[in-house]
């Protein structure tokens, strides 16, 4: 009886041992809201010299705040990391602090598809929340309207841009403006080896933007996004290879499963020289980040609000912070709200948009963020030079203090403090 009561124990204390082993603290974080409520917010953690064998366990964040001990929807991102990202779920007054304990725990067999997919479609690339698209990038061109010149040919921006209920928001190729295309990022006025080059007018045949090469998807519970390379052309700078790439781009774009009505799309652009001259992008009242919204908007039927309190009257060429642009749709209203980050050259840039009036009054919704509006910028080779922005799309409509805490989500996060369990 002994020899088996002791075998017993034995195999107790095994089975201890390996289920304490399927979950092992790694590390306490601490989040401090700061000076803003927040609500929903986005949060990261980076982690440096700890094991976490992603191969064979699965990293699980609890809320330690509550009884029971919340598990967190978070998800890791190794291109940049590692940093582990996961949401608020309720709301945290200013000055207070939320904790949380990241643990490692043994991988559970799990089949359900992702919540943010990005998917590869005929060569474009269609980001998904759900069932829902959320946004398409062309990497491939899009066929020209009947009769227009080939030099019009563009690849490398994003359109559709969706709206949650499903309301197409951007614009390619309007008769106006024939290289307008969705969200794009081309520069206007630019100095290369001593002559000028145009990225943004097309017709004047001195350059034009293409992709060169998508770096990498991901998709996942959180986020999902890519990253692909643009080469910046200049068309009359004949090498054996062909025209000269001047200026290389990356952009990193990220959308987030945050809100079941709404999502947040980050875009960051990180341009280098690609040779040995430097690049000047020149003063010049439009050019980089910009948005040509959908046909339906226009004076009558749109409308935009700053950061400063600037409208479509008053507000281009002013600075702002933020810039909501909002207008009818087949669900009432629908929006974009642009976010800048201080981080950016010349914050918060000029603002370029089409006043009151313009183009009769006809499909005349139009918005840029450019930093270089008022002023030079040299690019030199052998540095990075980076953009941040970040759009908050919408149904409905919002108001300031909505917009101004988007903002200081982004541009203020909490902060975090990690304490490394030994």
């Amino acid at each position: 009886m002994r020899g088996k009561a002791f075998f017993i124990t034995c195999l107790f204390i095994i089975f201890f041992i390996q289920a304490s082993g399927q979950s092992t603290e790694l590390a306490k974080i601490t989040i401090d809201a700061g000076n803003y409520e927040r609500d929903g917010t986005l949060i990261n953690a980076r982690f440096e010299g700890i094991d976490l064998d992603i191969a064979n366990y699965q990293l699980v964040l609890y809320n330690v705040d509550k009884p029971a001990k919340k598990r967190i929807e978070s998800q890791l991102d190794m291109h940049s990391g590692p940093i582990l990202w996961w949401k608020l779920d309720e709301k945290l007054s200013a000055g207070k602090t939320a904790t949380f304990s990241l643990r490692k725990e043994k991988k559970t067999i799990d089949d359900t598809p992702v919540k943010v997919q990005v998917l590869n479609d005929h060569g474009n690339l269609v980001a998904k929340i759900g069932m829902k698209h959320v946004l398409q990038y062309n990497f491939m061109e899009a066929p020209l309207p009947e009769g227009v010149p080939g030099i019009y040919n563009r690849a490398g921006y994003i359109h559709p841009l969706w709206s949650p209920k499903g309301e197409v928001l951007t614009r390619i190729q309007p008769p106006d403006h024939y290289h307008h295309v969705g969200i794009w990022n081309p520069w206007t006025h630019t100095e290369y080896k001593g002559k000028m080059i145009d990225f943004w007018n097309l017709m004047e045949g001195q350059g034009t933007v293409r992709p060169n090469t998508i770096v990498s998807t991901i998709s996942g519970d959180l986020f999902g996004g890519f990253r692909v390379i643009h080469d910046h052309i200049d068309l009359n700078g004949k090498t054996p290879n062909g025209f000269e790439v001047a200026l290389k781009e990356e952009w990193d774009v990220r959308v987030w499963n945050v809100n079941e009505n709404s999502w947040l799309i980050d875009f960051i652009s990180t341009m280098n020289c690609a040779t040995d001259s430097a690049l000047t992008i020149m003063e010049y009242r439009y050019q980089g980040f910009g948005f040509r919204a959908t046909q339906k908007w226009d004076d009558q039927t749109a409308s935009i609000l700053t950061s400063e309190g600037k409208n479509k009257a008053d507000g281009n060429s002013t600075r702002a912070r933020w810039c909501d642009v909002n207008g009818v749709s087949a669900f009432g209203t629908s929006g974009i709200l642009f976010i800048t980050h201080p981080s950016n050259y010349n914050y918060p840039e000029p603002i370029r948009i089409w006043p009151v009036g313009a183009n009769q009054g006809k499909e005349n919704v139009f918005f840029n963020f450019n930093p270089a509006m008022d002023r030079d910028w040299m690019l030199k080779p052998g540095n990075d030079y980076q953009l941040k922005y970040r759009m908050y799309v919408y149904d409905g409509k919002i108001d300031q203090a909505q917009a101004e805490s988007l903002w200081a989500d982004f541009t203020h996060p909490p902060k975090v403090t990690i304490e490394i369990i030994e």
